[in-house]
């Protein structure tokens, strides 16, 4: 049985990563390629329960705490969700994973990119995705698709500074610089399906490589 492929799409607020999950599940259907998609922090009964507490306005975590818990929220998601998935043959699009905590924990909460590392090596054993798109955007766009998401009720992290997020999109890109063989960047601006299209030909650059 081939092994399953695990792609992972990150980015900032706003720039459209659950809209091209689901573009892109479509079109692995229709190859007859059996996937399944999934979120982080989330994923898992365990999980889910954690990103409750994590995204919830009522709990001000700090950066340590935020980073531990999601830690522990992708131990589940990896060893009960995402690697039994790969095993069976199964194609696995997440919504986040460890990359968003190396831009939002590591760099704009400080913490630093090795810390996150460690973290996620005694949780998830330094599982990597396959490939990770991360989608770009213009922030004032990014900034007007997530308003008219949120409809002014934004999660906890959504609703941090602008400097934070600007420091998030910072982070992306430098990660995706420093490891291009894994990462594709794709641009997020014009319609949906313009970029799925990018999205697409950047899957099946990484299937034609293996």
């Amino acid at each position: 049985m081939a092994r399953g492929r695990f792609i992972t799409f990150e980015g900032g607020e706003g720039v459209g990563k659950s809209t091209q999950i689901a573009l892109l599940a479509k079109a692995l259907e229709a190859r007859g390629i059996e996937h399944v998609v999934t979120r982080e922090p989330g994923g898992t009964k365990g999980a889910e329960a954690l990103r409750a507490l994590l995204l919830s306005p009522e709990h001000d975590w700090g950066d340590r705490a935020e980073a531990l818990l999601f830690a522990a929220a992708r131990s589940d998601h990896v060893e009960k969700l995402i690697r039994p998935a790969i095993g069976a043959g199964t194609w696995v699009l997440c919504d986040r994973f460890l990359d968003s905590s190396r831009a939002y924990q590591g760099g704009a909460g400080g913490l630093g990119d090795a810390d996150i590392l460690e973290l996620h090596r005694i949780g998830s054993e330094g599982m990597l995705p396959d490939l990770t798109i991360l989608l770009e955007l213009d922030p004032k766009e990014a900034a007007s698709r997530a308003d008219a998401r949120d409809a002014g009720a934004a999660d906890r992290i959504g609703a941090k500074t602008t400097d934070y997020h600007a420091d998030v999109r910072a982070c992306f890109r430098a990660l995706a610089d420093a490891d291009p063989d894994r990462f594709a960047i794709v641009g997020a601006d014009g319609s949906a399906q313009d970029v799925h299209a990018r999205v697409l030909a950047a899957v099946d650059a990484m299937a034609a490589q293996s």
